[in-house]
């Protein structure tokens, strides 16, 4: 375990409780918290829980502020795990994290585990004796995952500056073992110059080498996980094609976890606040098919009345586990919060957290 949660599970009638009273209870919970709690809510969270965020942005972002809100003991985040880890990580030392649903959780981060890792990275070390390999961990990973790599001269990485921090590691080593996500490591990988194929990609539940032939690992400058976003590898590049036969001026995003063929496809990649920047940016009238998380989406067409904005895969699910917290679950935790019951705390051991912030530091230092 990576954390020492503490759960509670939300009594069943709010379950019952019709939407708009759920709502005012909700907001007669968060003034009565005053100054006391700070609410982070990610972009891909539903609308009726991110109408009560005082902070939107991305994993590390609202991580940052959290901390940065120094008045407030209480850091309630609207995401999954991964995220109130990082946030515990980074808080002051009487702050807490609650996270109004422990089973809010991420797929493509639950692709690496520390166990497999740290086999990886023994055969790793034993195949390529004398040679300096830095690990690079995705945001999406866990708080042991980010220790690890603080621990072995690595560091963290968003999908913002996923660049920068392979330019770092190549400047430090001659190969990087990047995880969990291996698209969007081979998509940096093409970003920085390397070729598309140059990766190879590291199967965990493969014993030898995870499948890597020996003089293939010797020579690759980059050793991929083989993970996944299960949101972002639905588009496809066929949905690309579609979308600009509608409309030839059709402007087409996607988020660079994407599989490397659909990146290539579309007119632009990038994070989720680069995909943000974008729809503000381009001119009135535009036609922007996005390929990332459809609630983010959603809410970027309505922001944007003057533009057509459509989600790449009109009929994609958004992801299961981020959309675990609800309004019931949200006005459940701030009630007992407000009453005094501390629910659903999330807290990374001591020891672990020092070298998760020794990574996350490094990437800090990059900026």
């Amino acid at each position: 375990m990576s954390t020492t949660p503490i759960t509670c599970a939300m009594p069943e009638a709010y379950t019952l409780v019709e939407e708009s009273e759920l709502r005012q209870r909700a907001w007669t919970a968060r003034r009565a918290l005053g100054d006391r709690a700070v609410i982070l809510g990610h972009h891909y969270q539903k609308d009726e829980v991110m109408e009560f965020a005082d902070i939107t942005g991305d994993s590390y972002l609202l991580a940052q502020r959290g901390a940065a809100a120094t008045a407030a003991e209480l850091i309630v985040f609207l995401g999954v795990y991964f995220m109130a880890e990082s946030a515990d990580v980074l808080a002051a030392p009487h702050q807490r994290v609650v996270l109004p649903d422990l089973g809010a959780g991420c797929h493509l981060a639950e692709c690496a585990d520390i166990f497999t890792v740290r086999d990886a990275w023994a055969q790793l070390t034993q195949a390529l004796p004398g040679k300096r390999i830095i690990p690079l961990t995705y945001m999406n990973s866990g708080a042991d995952l980010k220790a690890f790599v603080g621990e072995h001269g690595g560091a963290v990485c968003t999908s913002g500056n996923a660049q920068r921090a392979f330019r770092w590691a190549f400047s430090e080593g001659d190969a990087v073992f990047f995880f969990p996500d291996e698209h969007l490591g081979r998509n940096t990988g093409v970003q920085i110059g390397l070729e598309a194929d140059a990766g190879r990609v590291w199967n965990p539940r493969l014993a030898e080498l995870g499948g890597i032939a020996p003089n293939e690992l010797a020579e690759t400058p980059l050793i991929l996980w083989k993970g996944f976003c299960n949101v972002h590898t639905a588009f496809t590049t066929a949905q690309v094609a579609d979308a600009r036969a509608q409309d030839p001026a059709t402007i087409v995003i996607v988020h660079p976890e994407c599989p490397r063929d659909v990146v290539a496809a579309a007119d632009e990649d990038g994070s989720t606040e680069f995909i943000i920047r974008r729809c503000q940016e381009l001119p009135e009238g535009s036609r922007i098919v996005i390929g990332t998380d459809w609630n983010l989406v959603n809410r970027l067409a309505h922001r944007h009345p003057d533009k057509h904005i459509f989600c790449l895969n009109e009929h994609i699910c958004p992801c299961v586990t981020m959309n675990r917290i609800t309004l019931p679950k949200l006005t459940w935790c701030l009630e007992s919060l407000a009453a005094g019951e501390i629910v659903n705390t999330v807290k990374v051991e001591d020891e672990m957290a020092r070298w998760a912030r020794v990574a996350l530091d490094r990437m800090l230092a990059l900026a």
